[in-house]
């Protein structure tokens, strides 16, 4: 498969690495200081392109992506509220729509995530049974990270928000007992640990995940990369990964 690499930090080269040992091939990698690659025969030529950059930029790469017919894998967030629809109108087949683009989107390609969120969704149904047990979420990663809280952390509060009709929304900062409190951590070179507590006078029922290094995150973008080079539409983990 021809990738094209859209953000060459310590993510896109560790991406890089794992796509080159799977045997794909890097055709393009474009960072800021050369956007000109974009309009390029070896973009052109990719069957995807690997999306990490920044928020405000991702919606305008998704576009020059599709506007030359390649595939899009992002990790980027951000976008979602104020492009969301128009993302979703693109990728969806329509009479007047008969080739969809293609986007396959997630706060976070790690397996474990997958898994860890899987569960998530799973303990929030049971829970909602118990109204004794308050809820909160805790995300703590690296110092670099400057937006909070995460997009993982965002995508599990929203899980825990759909399945307890004592949460209404998330917030940060809260001490409102209808909002689901995020709670965000930077400390030191972390990748990203994300902890979910339901607390009673009884007792603490807590789950977590804990990534030991960002590998995880890059192999599940080339496997999701793989994937949509077979499918099209919008695509997320749910599809790639059914449990």
């Amino acid at each position: 498969m021809k990738i094209a690499l859209i953000g060459y930090g310590k993510m896109g080269k560790m991406i890089e690495e794992i796509a080159r040992g799977r045997g794909h091939d890097i055709v393009s990698i474009i960072d800021i200081d050369n956007q000109e690659e974009f309009e390029s025969e070896r973009f052109a030529s990719a069957d995807v392109a690997i999306e990490f950059t920044a928020p405000q930029a991702a919606y305008g790469n998704y576009l020059k992506c599709w506007a030359k017919g390649v595939k899009v894998v992002s990790g980027s967030t951000g976008w979602m509220k104020e492009h969301g629809d128009e993302v979703r109108k693109r990728c969806t087949p329509s009479a007047l729509n008969p080739q969809p683009s293609t986007l396959f989107w997630a706060s976070n390609f790690s397996i474990g995530v997958a898994i860890f969120s899987a569960v998530n969704r799973y303990l929030a149904k049971l829970m909602n049974q118990f109204p004794q047990y308050d809820v909160e979420l805790e995300e703590t990663h690296h110092v670099h990270k400057l937006d909070h809280p995460s997009g993982t952390a965002i995508t599990l509060g929203e899980e825990i928000v759909a399945a307890l009709d004592r949460k209404t929304a998330w917030a940060e900062d809260t001490t409102d007992p209808q909002l689901l409190r995020i709670d965000h951590i930077r400390r030191g070179e972390v990748p990203g640990i994300h902890t979910i507590r339901y607390d009673s006078d009884a007792d603490c029922i807590t789950i977590t995940h804990d990534a030991h290094s960002r590998r995880g995150f890059a192999l599940g973008a080339v496997l999701a990369a793989e994937y949509t080079q077979q499918h099209q539409g919008l695509l997320t983990i749910s599809d790639m990964i059914t449990f």
